[in-house]
Parts: C-alpha cells; sequence; structure tokens
C-alpha cells in the first residue's frame, strides 16, 4: 500500500531549484514591414563580411589584417602597430554612434544588425527550410526518433556546421591572405593556427546561434543589462498600449466587444510566440526585449483580420503613451540635451579622427644608437657617433629617402645620406654622424635628424637624437 505524501514541515525542507530551467523556444516567423527591414540588414551586412573579403586594392587584398607582416590594409591605406591611435580613435566612435542610437530609439543594434541576431536569424532560415514551420518542429521534437526526424536533424545541423565553417574561414581570411589560405586549404596545408581559430569561431558560431540563442542575449550579453543607462522617457521603444487593449479577450461574433468590457488585445499569444526571446511585451519593457519588432508585425496583421487600427503594440515613448502625444510630438521630442551632447561628442571625434587621417605623414622613423660604442674619433680627429634608422614607408608606393643632421655646428652624415624603401615596408639605414671636438659639450647634445622623401617633400619626418662627446 502506497504511503501518503509528507507535507513539508521545518524538518522537512523543500528543495528549491536556483536556476531556472531553460524553456526551448519555437519562434514563429512572420513577414511584414520590420521584418523586411531585418532581412535586408541581415543580407547587408554577410554581404559586406563575406565579400569585402574578395575585394581588391592595388593587386592585393582590399581589406587585410596582416597578422604575420604587422600591417592593416584598408584599401588605400597601411597601417602599423604605431598607430593604435587609430583603433582606440574607430572604437570609441562606434561606441558613441551605439550610445547614441540606443538613446533615440533602444535597441535597434541588437534586433537588427549584432552578429548573435544575425546568425540566429540565418540558422531559423536554414532551420524553417529544412523542418518547416513552429508547428511542424514543434510536433518533430515531439516525435520518436525514427529515419525520417534523423534525416532532418542531420540535414539541419550538417548545413549549420557548413555555414558555421564557412563563416569561421571568412573571419581568418581578414587575418591571413584569402588566396594564400584558399590554397592551403585546398592542399590540406593549412596552418595551426588558421586551422584552430576556423574550428574556433566556426564551432562558437554554431553553438550561439544554433542552441545558445536567446540564452546569449539574456544571460551573457553585457548591453542588456546597462541599456536602461541610456534609456529616458523620450527613449522609442516598442510598446504595448494597454489603455487601447485591456482588458483582454477573444471576440465572438455577434457581441459588441466594448460593451462586453473587452479592449482591442483579443489575447491571441501571437506576440509571444514570434518573439525570439520568448518574453510577452504586453507586460512592460524588458530587458529581455532586442527590439526586433517581431509583436508589431504579427500584431497588425492581428490588427488587420478582427478590422481593428493597427498600432496596439508599436514603437512609441513614455511619454508618448502617458501624455498622449501623437507621431509629430513624438519626433518632436527627439532633439533634447542627451540627443544633442551624443551627437557633439561623435561629431567631434569623428572630425579630428578624420582630420588627422588625412593629414597623416605616411613616414615613420625610429632612431636607434649604437650601444656597443657611444662615441669615438675618427680619422680626421673629430667624433663620431653611429645611428640606425629605422625608416617605415606607409604608402604603396616607393620612395627615395634624403637624410640630413643638424643640431650642432659643423654636425654632417659621413657616407651616403639617401635610403631607398620599397611600398609598405620597414628599412634599416646605418649612418655615422661626425663633428668637431669642440663643438658642443662633454655628454649628451640634442641634435635632429630630417628625413624628407624626394618625390614629395611634403612628406618629411624630423626627429630628435642624441649626440655624445667624450
Amino acid at each position: 500500500m502506497s504511503q501518503p505524501p509528507v507535507s513539508p514541515t521545518p524538518e522537512t525542507p523543500v528543495k528549491v531549484s536556483f536556476y531556472e530551467k531553460r524553456k526551448k523556444i519555437q519562434a514563429k516567423g512572420v513577414r511584414g514591414y520590420f521584418d523586411n527591414w531585418r532581412i535586408a540588414l541581415v543580407l547587408f551586412t554577410q554581404i559586406l563580411f563575406y565579400g569585402g573579403l574578395w575585394l581588391e586594392w592595388n593587386g592585393r587584398q582590399a581589406l587585410l589584417l596582416h597578422m604575420v607582416e604587422r600591417k592593416f590594409y584598408i584599401f588605400g591605406m597601411v597601417f602599423w602597430p604605431q598607430d593604435v591611435i587609430y583603433l582606440a580613435a574607430l572604437l570609441i566612435v562606434s561606441a558613441y554612434a551605439l550610445f547614441l542610437v540606443t538613446a533615440i530609439a533602444g535597441r535597434l543594434f541588437c534586433g537588427y544588425a549584432c552578429p548573435q541576431t544575425v546568425y540566429t536569424q540565418i540558422f531559423m532560415w536554414i532551420e524553417n527550410w529544412v523542418e518547416g514551420d513552429r508547428n511542424a518542429r514543434l510536433k518533430l521534437d515531439k516525435a520518436p526518433m525514427d529515419a525520417r526526424k534523423l534525416r532532418l536533424r542531420i540535414t539541419k545541423h550538417g548545413l549549420w556546421l557548413l555555414f558555421s565553417l564557412i563563416t569561421g574561414f571568412t573571419l581568418v581570411g581578414y587575418f591571413t591572405p584569402v588566396k594564400e589560405l584558399t590554397e592551403s586549404f585546398m592542399t590540406w596545408n593549412l596552418g595551426p593556427w588558421e586551422t584552430f581559430w576556423i574550428f574556433f569561431y566556426g564551432g562558437f558560431t554554431y553553438l550561439m546561434a544554433g542552441f545558445m540563442r536567446e540564452q546569449v542575449c539574456k544571460h551573457m550579453c553585457p548591453y542588456a543589462r546597462f541599456q536602461s543607462v541610456m534609456f529616458d522617457p523620450d527613449t522609442l521603444i516598442i510598446t504595448y498600449d494597454p489603455e487601447r487593449g485591456e482588458t483582454r479577450g477573444a471576440r465572438k461574433k455577434g457581441v459588441d466587444a466594448k460593451a462586453a468590457g473587452l479592449g482591442d488585445c483579443v489575447d491571441c499569444g501571437q506576440c509571444v510566440v514570434v518573439c525570439p526571446t520568448g518574453i510577452d511585451i504586453r507586460n512592460g519593457l524588458q530587458y529581455e526585449c532586442i527590439g526586433c519588432a517581431a509583436c508589431i508585425d504579427v500584431c497588425d496583421q492581428v490588427m488587420d483580420k478582427v478590422g481593428l487600427p493597427r498600432g496596439l503594440v508599436r514603437y512609441s515613448t513614455e511619454n508618448a503613451m502617458a501624455k498622449h502625444m501623437t507621431r509629430k510630438d513624438i519626433f518632436s521630442h527627439i532633439i533634447r540635451p542627451r540627443i544633442l551632447l551624443y551627437t557633439a561628442i561623435l561629431a567631434l571625434i569623428t572630425g579630428l579622427s578624420a582630420w588627422f587621417l588625412v593629414h597623416r605623414i605616411p613616414l615613420k622613423v625610429d632612431i636607434i644608437r649604437d650601444r656597443s660604442s657611444l662615441a669615438r674619433e675618427a680619422d680626421d680627429g673629430r667624433i663620431e657617433n653611429v645611428f640606425t634608422l629605422q625608416i617605415m614607408n606607409t604608402e604603396e608606393q616607393a620612395h627615395r629617402y634624403k637624410v640630413t643632421v643638424d643640431g650642432l655646428p659643423e654636425i654632417e652624415i659621413d657616407g651616403a645620406n639617401e635610403v631607398e624603401v620599397p611600398a609598405a615596408t620597414l628599412q634599416s639605414f646605418m649612418t655615422v654622424v661626425r663633428t668637431a671636438p669642440e663643438a658642443g659639450k662633454k655628454g649628451a647634445n640634442q641634435i635632429h635628424f630630417e628625413i624628407v622623401a624626394q618625390e614629395d617633400k611634403d612628406i618629411r619626418v624630423r626627429e630628435k637624437a642624441s649626440f655624445m662627446l667624450p
């Protein structure tokens, strides 16, 4: 005879799980105005990513962050490790652009251009093509494993893996010349680092977009956590209109919904079914919302079917909902102090970065003293120091540079004072500098080297050094 269940008492503690068990989300596809924008941006970003790899410039790859040579080729510009300031400027500009967009219209980047969203969308397209729509996928999940289910699963995961490896290969192709990488791949001669990063990035794409999906947005992405700092009551967000929608309920034919005390929300649940993170937008703004607007598209379609106006779920602001603002009023509140501040800072940093980039001198020089002999007496009685000039030509054309020196009386370069440096190359130039013993004080005396391109006198660099007198 079975024993009755024991009710919890202080002596019999109840076991409670600290972590919520994940419920797999099978989001329903929806077509509409915002979905068309999302498709367009997915295609645009992926054409840039996969197509940019094969662009050529001056006989080389147009976009190449060459790790072996430690050079970044970006169309007609060549950047060296010493140009890290431009990378810092790019990151700052990107950050402020993200802040500005978020302050204006919430998580637009998350919903339309974030790599996690983009690749999840692509994986969902593959999943929908192989296994069918949401209802078909739910049935397949519940069905026992048979030949058909096994075939569909293998096909889906095979396509996911193939796409992920192509993505990993493409990423590595931006750091290793893609033609060399392709040739190595075709001959099964990939290096260990290329192999590692192709499978590492491809594996992460497969894992994040295929399995984790909304978990990345909800638990791993820091942007979801600090986005509220950039929001204010005039930020455009996806909102549900409770005054219009409540009380929710299904419509029955021949019954006046208003007389029955029902709002416009028919409680169909479609806004939850299409949400890639599985939230109910009718519960208000939530950090899990990525701003994809799928709920707006599906709600507008439901409103069309029941003969009610669109916009029950729409882009709006907290102030607009509270004060019943018109669309014109909403847009008039976009220009506000926070937006002006972000815009001013972004314009200032972008303008300064662009100015410095345009006026960037394509020549860098490092001067290294010969440490084995600080100063020595030459045959003619003068004192000489030996220097090595590391001349870096950052242009994609060869230059002949003339080297001169000044700073002490009668100081001069002994021997050749011109050097030919090929395009985008670092070349060492050893030079001997001489002057009279009485030309300066004992010890270190400041001098200057001037390096001038003979083809273009505007390309010149002046660097200081120390001349030692015994």
